[in-house]
């Protein structure tokens, strides 16, 4: 049974909003952190996304032939799902359009055999999946920024759930990353 692991960058106050990452992600790149965000999309056999996410790297990913910056040959053939009821066609090859029963879709993806799911950006879904009790890990490279505004990744009015701390690695420029797995309360 696959793993669903949550994959993130944000600041320490939860911001992860793409638009504003010129300001909390840019200026902390590092040799440490390229590798960690390398190695961890190299791990997984399958990436989710929300529509949003799949409609801004898309585009982009799915023009790269060179093996750019050592991840383009892996985001370009491994599986890919999109969570959308209003997405017609995915052109990034490899990418299927989930609509429907998205939690009955995603706990069979589950089930199949291989390592793991991973989800990049897509709060909406992220939150969905948390209540639904179906994200197993969460990977979070937390930047030493406070933005004080912006999307967060994790929105209010949700459920609390329990996580055990699983890893801890300082990089470089003051980012963590942050390794937790969900605890199952009995």
């Amino acid at each position: 049974m696959r793993q669903l692991v949550v994959s993130e960058w944000i600041t320490l106050d939860g911001v992860f909003d793409a638009g504003s990452m010129a300001q909390w992600f840019m200026p902390y790149d590092s040799v440490s952190r390229q590798e960690l965000i390398r190695d961890g999309i190299l791990s997984c056999d399958a990436i989710l996304f929300g529509r949003r996410t799949y409609e801004m790297l898309a585009p982009y990913w799915s023009r790269m032939k060179n093996n750019e910056m050592g991840i383009s040959d892996k985001l370009n053939s491994v599986p890919k799902y999109v969570v959308s009821n209003t997405l017609k066609k995915a052109d990034w090859e490899n990418t299927t359009i989930i609509s429907g029963n998205v939690m009955e879709e995603i706990t069979r993806l589950k089930q199949q055999p291989g390592r793991e799911i991973q989800i990049e950006g897509s709060a909406g879904l992220v939150g969905h999946l948390q209540e639904a009790g179906l994200i197993d890990e969460y990977r979070l490279i937390v930047h030493p920024v406070i933005m004080g505004s912006g999307q967060r990744l994790f929105q209010e009015g949700k459920q609390p759930i329990g996580l055990q701390l699983v890893e801890t690695r300082t990089l470089d420029n003051g980012v963590i990353a942050l390794r937790y797995r969900r605890v199952v309360v009995k």
